[in-house]
């Protein structure tokens, strides 16, 4: 009975002298144990290695996801949506414009005016508000407007609100987008916008109405603090410009300080799943963590219009 015969070895394609049964797991090369790297499956040759590395450092985020090939392309959307809205409130209206009444955050419904639209009736319920003369229900979350709680992201009336958000947000978003990549980048902005809502829900009186960008600009300062930190990078002057923006938002009159604390502590956590989740299972690690931190925010959002309905 013969014996079985060993496949032929082959000679490695560097050493050709050195026969070997291993081949490379991406090109099929021969590779002897000199030349073997371990891969996730099997094992590759150098270049194959070489290869990858390179793919990975033009493509892949430092955090996942794919590099965005022109990091400015989303903060200029972002911007043209806000000044876009912008205009369209103010060929309506201003603050008297049923375009800015709509999307503007306001967390309970009240009575206002028709004749005077600054003035507004917070004691009179939507069944006597609609029974006066001059009387405009002007519903909120609590009404089911929950769109509010994105739309007032994107709400501006006054020019030099509107001015100093934009340019704040196009100072941090490129930076921050080619860091992050576009898909994590607009996650920090909509859960600071989300967070941003769900304090003034719950912070500020239910009756008034919070407008404008600012959330997601201090959402976008508390992600480059957590990035600084996370790279041991100059963190100092970040607290510093931070400290002076919080400063300004507890002194200054007509500004929403529950909405630039909420946008913060959302950009900071956001930002910190991101860039802390585990390599092993970061993208997986990265969807659950926004994901339950979405729902979470999401939760104390309606929780708040059902107790003020």
């Amino acid at each position: 009975m013969s014996q079985p015969q060993e496949p032929p070895a082959y000679g490695c394609y560097r050493h050709p002298d050195r026969p070997t049964y291993i081949r490379c797991q991406r090109c099929g090369r021969p590779i002897c144990g000199d030349c073997m790297i371990s891969a996730a499956v099997g094992f590759q040759c150098p270049e194959c290695v070489a290869t990858g590395a390179r793919q990975t450092r033009q493509n892949e985020g430092v955090y996942g996801g794919t590099r965005s090939r022109n990091p400015q392309a989303t903060t200029l959307t972002l911007i043209a949506v806000n000044v876009v809205v912008w205009v369209g409130i103010l060929l309506t209206g201003g603050f008297s414009s049923r375009l800015f009444d709509a999307l503007a955050l306001m967390p309970a419904g009240r009575c206002g005016s028709v004749a005077q639209p600054d003035s507004f009736y917070p004691d009179a319920g939507r069944a006597v508000c609609e029974a006066m003369a001059d009387g405009r229900w002007l519903p909120g979350v609590a009404d089911g407007w929950f769109w509010q709680v994105l739309t007032s992201a994107f709400t501006h009336v006054d020019v030099i609100h509107i001015g100093l958000n934009l340019i704040n947000l196009w100072f941090l978003g490129p930076s921050l987008e080619q860091v992050l990549g576009r898909g994590r980048f607009l996650a920090v902005c909509g859960l600071s916008a989300l967070g941003a809502s769900a304090a003034v829900m719950w912070l500020s009186n239910p009756q008034s109405q919070t407008n404008g960008a600012s959330g997601i600009v201090f959402g976008l300062l508390g992600a480059l603090g957590v990035i600084a930190y996370k790279v041991h990078g100059d963190v100092r002057t970040i607290l510093i410009l931070l400290g002076v923006n919080l400063a300004y938002s507890f002194i200054g009159a007509g500004i929403s300080w529950q909405g630039h604390i909420g946008g913060l502590l959302a950009g900071a956590l956001v930002t910190a799943l991101i860039a802390y989740a585990p390599r092993e299972s970061r993208r997986r690690f990265q969807v659950v963590g926004m994901s339950a931190l979405a729902v979470v925010l999401l939760v104390l959002i309606i929780a708040r219009a059902l107790q003020l309905a």
